[in-house]
């Protein structure tokens, strides 16, 4: 059996990141991932007048209740939770605070968190395009109150409003139209919790009391999507893998796609700290038709697997996909044609029929789930490469040395 240690989720330390600049103390992180993302996150507050030392494996942030501690020009790199979240921490504070990020993250859209953050009386103006970066804020603390939010693009706008509601001055009542990504939000209010917060859930109303967060030593869990990748190759080529720190108890939906798996034909067995993922022999999966809604940022690495299934896979309800790092739906059906794969897709769905990859270039289209998820596909189609194979630096940077070292564990065992 292989074992393979994944890194910290990205998701987790951007939200502990948050938590611990606004409390009351300091917090320690333990394990958080290092990757250009949670870097440009560190580096924002750092621009914003947080105190931050990071170790191998040891983050320390000296929190600030009252907000950030001067003007500041931040730049959010590709990062979305950095460019949707530190906006909200800095309407929090005092002073003219300015955001701006990549071309890449320029176009994907920030107007309902804008706009909902308008409603509660922040001070704010979209520089060129409405609903996107760059972005002003002119902060005078935020009163709170009620508003009503689609989420129904990204779970962040939500997220991000909850985030906000302990450090307004009454508090904050959010009734969400749709939601998309769901997990990601019990994700945050498990943190919140964990950092003192009093947040209660009604059906789709989310009540937020205005008591601020309190400093905490608090140990990130590795990254459920970043472990898909991995336990998708088991699934791929009849192997045994585990990935330790991840159990029962995990706190990331995105755990669910080993559920997926099973339903091909994975053995899967989930622990207190464990997750362990066998393969059918010889890597014969099983098609299928799944809503992968809640779940869509491991969309990309079903994709990569499923021309080996012995029937169609077709994947729906994942038009949020559309707006990631990339159109991901269209980028997966493009890079699997290459492969030589017959695949169709609609506004929220794709299908991928049975076939034998080719080797060739693929397109990252600078989204590091494209790499990392046909990487995968490469274990059993030799010759695969990628135009820019290096965009895995933004959530896992040394992937290509512990997938590699996987590969040729793998084959030196047959």
């Amino acid at each position: 059996m292989t074992t393979v240690e994944i890194p910290g989720s990205k998701s987790v330390t951007a939200r502990a990141l948050f938590l611990a600049a606004a409390a009351d103390g300091t917090t320690t992180l333990l394990r958080p991932l290092r990757s250009d993302d949670t870097e440009g996150f560190a580096e924002g507050l750092g621009a914003l007048g947080y105190a931050l030392t990071r170790e191998e494996g040891r983050w320390t942030v000296e929190g600030r209740p009252q907000g950030p501690a001067h003007d500041a020009d931040v730049y959010c790199r590709d990062g979305a939770t950095t460019a949707r979240f530190l906006p909200v921490l800095a309407a929090a504070g005092r002073g003219d605070f300015r955001f701006d990020a990549s071309a890449q993250m320029r176009r994907r859209p920030l107007g309902p968190l804008t706009e909902a953050l308008r409603t509660l009386g922040v001070d704010l103006r979209h520089e060129e395009a409405e609903g996107h970066h760059p972005l002003r804020i002119a902060a005078a603390g935020v009163r709170g109150g009620e508003l009503t939010l689609d989420a129904s693009l990204s779970s962040q706008y939500l997220t991000a409003l909850l985030l906000l509601g302990p450090l307004t001055e009454q508090g904050l009542r959010i009734t969400v139209t749709e939601l998309v990504s769901a997990p990601y939000v019990e994700i945050t209010v498990a943190m919140m919790r964990a950092f003192g917060a009093t947040v209660t859930r009604t059906g789709q109303v989310f009540e937020v009391a205005p008591d601020g967060y309190r400093a905490t030593a608090y140990p990130v869990e590795p990254d459920a999507s970043t472990a898909s990748y991995f336990f998708a190759a088991a699934a791929l080529t009849g192997r045994r893998l585990t990935v330790p720190g991840l159990g029962k108890d995990a706190l990331q939906g995105d755990l669910g796609f080993v559920d997926v798996l099973a339903r091909m034909g994975a053995r899967v067995e989930i622990g207190t700290d464990r997750v362990t993922v066998e393969g059918p022999a010889g890597g014969r999966l099983s098609g299928l038709t799944v809503d992968m809604r809640d779940i869509s940022d491991t969309m990309p690495t079903l994709a990569a697997v499923a021309p080996f299934a012995d029937g169609p896979v077709r994947i729906e309800n994942v038009a949020n996909t559309r707006i990631k790092e990339c159109d991901r739906l269209d980028a997966c059906a493009e890079n699997l044609r290459r492969l030589g794969v017959d695949v169709a897709t609609g506004p929220d769905w794709i299908e991928i029929r049975p076939g034998t990859p080719r080797g060739t270039e693929l397109a990252s289209y600078g989204d590091h789930r494209m790499v990392m998820s046909f990487s995968v596909t490469g274990l059993r189609t030799p010759g695969i490469t990628f135009d820019d194979p290096g965009c895995v630096r933004k959530t896992f940077p040394e992937f290509h040395e512990v997938f590699g070292r996987l590969r040729e564990e793998w084959t030196a065992t047959g």
